[in-house]
């Protein structure tokens, strides 16, 4: 790999360094922990904004149901949509910094010339 062992010095890792990469196990491991918790979770949201859409355009009766004063069901289903949004974000960040970010910097490492 692109690296200068003797300075001490990370080196900049080569396009033959990333390819090689690519197939290495870890780099495999990383990209499907990321994949197994990703597309799940944006599939359950882009159903979850589906649902919401499709009632808000057609069931209308059911949307304006009043829950608590001025409220209908509208209202509280659309602020759920953000409520989801910020949810499925802390989700994500802390998937990351438990799960990806440590095999993340191992990687970098290895192809930087670092210890890992």
């Amino acid at each position: 790999m692109g690296v200068d062992t003797d300075s001490g010095v990370r080196a900049t890792p080569t396009i033959d360094d990333f390819v090689r990469m690519q197939s290495d196990p870890a780099f495999q491991d990383l990209r499907h922990r990321m994949r197994r918790f990703v597309f799940p979770m944006a599939a359950f949201f882009l159903v979850w904004y589906l649902i919401y859409m499709l009632l808000a355009t057609y069931a209308h009766a059911f949307m304006s149901t009043g829950v608590v004063g001025d409220v209908n069901l509208g209202v509280v289903l659309g602020f759920g949509q953000f409520v989801s949004t910020f949810v499925i974000t802390l989700c994500y960040v802390k998937f990351a910094g438990r799960t990806l970010d440590p095999r993340a910097a191992a990687i970098r490492a290895e192809l930087e010339g670092a210890d890992a």
